[in-house]
């Protein structure tokens, strides 16, 4: 530990300079207007791919944003360790949280401080810097390619299509992903797991034009309080799904997995004081572990209809909006799970209103084997650089991709991530603490000098 841990205090700032240039730049997929950042970032990159010492790095086009691609070849018979992550971020609104401007990073009680400091730009640079180190060392045993898409934050609607179309270049034994969290800082894990994802916009109309609530409150029907008693039935008094089959495919987690999940240390109100509740909710008969990680849920997402503006306006509006989700467990299959709810959401509409449902974008569930080598490599990083063995955890987060790589390329992907509730993904003020930073570029190094020895023992 000590030579990657020298490495790392010697070119701090050097790392704080390129780390800071992708962060600078405002690369919100979801917002047209960013085009021009989101090409910017992919070939800021690329330069930074070059500089690390790939043997190539190029730019793809797809019919959205582009997607970086990179490989360093050791040998044509050497196994290869794919690294993938994304360089699109979340938008920022609400802006007047913000403690700072979000795209001029700063370092500040230990941390980095900006959007994308850990999702994903921050953890996909400790990949970059963990190659780096072992590149210039000639440590490397396997080859290493890396891909970077600028559409996760929506659902990476054109990278499945690019897996299919280049599955020979990506061609590997092994994914490696950093785009998940840890239990705590005190407490490192390794993601097993991922739940899936199913999300939509619906639509209710009412009168076919804005009305005068004096004039027509009590004889109209209000779009938006239609759609509040709808999306408020489709949870029971337990914390249920109310869509009719939605529980088919969930498989019940075995009292051995329950058992495991007890023995994890959680306090509970350490977390309820973190984001600041008084109180948790969910399905009953389930501990909050479960809750947000093995079983599936429903939320609204946004919503929105009628005047918003300063001060009063009297209106009955014409149409209400809603987005939402919901988070699928492993079996459950997200195009069936949509269609559910399509069915279901028109059907329970009184006569008067219209509803319309729009799906958007949805993903698989995953689970990775613990006894897979290159989890074992992965975990003997982890305890070397953070000082005690990780936990093997599933999470509750959604990464859509990480299936659809399995069922085209045909491997398992290990969920080598280090994030923390604490940083604020997807919301104002996400931060990185440096600590954070040091370590997993440490354990990175360490995946991959273990995973050259399994490798060799197989």
């Amino acid at each position: 530990m000590t030579d990657i841990t020298t490495y790392i205090t010697t070119e701090e700032a050097r790392f704080m300079d390129e780390l800071f240039s992708l962060l600078r730049l405002p690369s919100i997929s979801a917002e047209s207007a960013h085009r021009n950042d989101m090409r910017a970032t992919a070939e800021r990159w690329q330069q930074l791919l070059r500089e690390a010492g790939v043997d190539r790095a190029e730019i793809v086009e797809t019919p959205g944003h582009p997607i970086v691609c990179a490989e360093y070849t050791v040998s044509a018979d050497a196994p290869t360790v794919l690294i993938y992550g994304h360089y699109d971020v979340m938008p920022v609104e609400p802006l007047d949280l913000w403690q700072t401007d979000p795209f001029e990073p700063v370092v500040r009680d230990g941390r980095i401080w900006a959007r994308g400091a850990d999702d994903d730009k921050g953890q996909s640079f400790i990949q970059l810097k963990a190659f780096e180190y072992l590149r210039r060392r000639g440590e490397l045993r396997h080859n290493v390619k890396f891909i970077l898409e600028g559409e996760e934050e929506i659902g990476s609607p054109h990278l499945s299509g690019f897996l299919h179309s280049h599955k020979e270049r990506l061609g590997c034994d092994v994914i490696l992903v950093s785009d998940t969290s840890m239990l705590s800082a005190e407490l490192p894990s390794l993601t097993t797991g991922l739940r899936g994802l199913a999300y939509w916009e619906v639509e209710v109309t009412g009168p076919n034009r804005d009305l005068h609530s004096g004039h027509f409150g009590g004889a109209v029907a209000n779009p938006i309080n239609v759609l509040c008693e709808m999306l408020a039935r489709m949870t029971d008094a337990e914390g249920r799904i109310t869509i009719p089959h939605f529980y088919d495919d969930v498989e019940d987690l075995s009292e051995t997995e329950r058992a495991m999940i007890a023995s994890i240390p959680f306090d509970e109100e350490k977390y309820k004081a973190a984001i600041g509740v008084d109180a948790l909710r969910g399905e009953s008969g389930y501990s909050t572990i479960e809750r947000n990680a093995c079983r599936p849920s429903f939320d609204v997402c946004g919503i929105w209809g009628g005047y918003t503006g300063e001060g009063a306006k009297t209106v009955l509006p014409s149409k209400a909006y809603a987005k939402v989700s919901t988070r699928l467990v492993p079996h459950q299959q997200h195009e069936r799970i949509s269609q559910l709810f399509a069915d279901y959401f028109k059907q329970m509409a009184p006569p008067c209103v219209k509803v319309e449902v729009r799906p958007m974008h949805g993903g698989q569930g995953y689970v990775c084997p613990i006894d897979h080598p290159a989890y074992r490599a992965a975990e003997q990083g982890f305890a070397e650089a953070f000082g005690k063995r990780p936990l093997a955890v599933r999470r509750g987060g959604s990464i859509p991709i990480i299936s659809d790589f399995e069922q085209t390329l045909g491997v398992k992907t290990i969920l080598m991530g280090f994030g923390l509730e604490s940083n604020a993904i997807h919301s104002p003020n996400e931060n990185f603490p440096l600590d954070m930073l040091r370590k997993g570029i440490a354990a990175v190094v360490g995946f991959h000098r273990h995973y050259d020895e399994v490798c060799a023992q197989a």
